[in-house]
């Protein structure tokens, strides 16, 4: 990977509200991001929401963002908190979280 494709590499850190947990989310979620290619987590939170955590180029993040509003067949999202960052390459797959 040269300079150039590094620098393209971002982070997207999400927290999604609505009936996303008991839905099968997580794991629509991983499967969305494993075949977009992303590395990172996705983890059930306390309070109902979801949490994700995404690293790669920025167009595969978009279109998990697309899906991240969207949910699995049987969620509904409300809102989706979201902060976008520099990648830190600290993953090397996606996969579930269980905090």
């Amino acid at each position: 990977m040269d300079k150039q494709d590094n620098q393209s590499l971002k982070r997207l850190e999400a927290t999604v509200y609505g009936r996303v947990q008991g839905v099968s989310f997580r794991y629509y979620t991983q499967r969305e991001a494993q075949r977009l290619r992303l590395t990172g987590w996705v983890a059930n939170q306390s309070d109902g929401s979801v949490r994700v955590i995404a690293e790669g180029p920025e167009l595969p993040l978009h279109q998990l963002l697309q899906f991240l509003y969207r949910g699995s067949p049987m969620a509904q999202v409300d809102h989706v908190d979201l902060t976008w960052g520099a990648a830190t390459n600290e993953f090397h797959y996606f996969r579930v979280r269980y905090l």
